[in-house]
């Protein structure tokens, strides 16, 4: 009776009298929804990620052709959505532990919920609002960046 907790509850309302054993169903167990996603490089190592994701933007009819939409309903849905955000489309930095570093990857997911990754593209970014991993934040001094900069170099030496 696998998924059952025993219980053990008195047959009669006296507690001398014989005891009967009970099956109660335990709770309902979903299987796990997470996603599974390997190293391009190395099938057989899973790739391990934060969960941030930098959705992309589409800003023209053609971006929305050339992902298979008919060019007269790109042309309404552009109109309609000046700035239209793919909610099945994303940038995400993840980590493989055989590569030993983490990489920019490009993720698609299917309408039957199959996720498939590729590197990203540089020109990928272009399409992510107010996010380019290459330029650093114009808000940090340079004297911050320098120092953590430094750090981050003391930091891999000592380890």
């Amino acid at each position: 009776m696998k998924g059952l907790k025993h219980l053990f509850v008195p047959a009669s309302p006296t507690p001398e009298g014989p005891i009967q054993e009970a099956a109660k169903p335990g709770r309902r167990r979903r299987t796990p929804t997470g996603r599974k996603l390997a190293c391009p490089r190395h099938p057989d190592q899973a790739l391990l990620g934060n969960g941030r994701k930098y959705y992309l933007h589409l800003l023209t009819s053609e971006e929305l052709v050339t992902r298979g939409m008919a060019a007269g309903r790109a042309k309404l849905v552009i109109n309609a959505y000046p700035v239209l955000v793919l909610s099945n489309e994303w940038l995400e930095e993840l980590y493989c532990a055989s590569c030993g570093q983490k990489r920019w990857y490009h993720l698609t997911k299917a309408p039957d919920g199959a996720i498939s990754l590729r590197l990203a593209p540089r020109d990928l970014w272009g399409q992510v609002a107010h996010v380019d991993p290459i330029v650093p934040n114009p808000t940090v001094g340079e004297f911050t960046r320098r120092e953590a900069r430094r750090h981050r170099d003391q930091k891999r030496r000592f380890e």
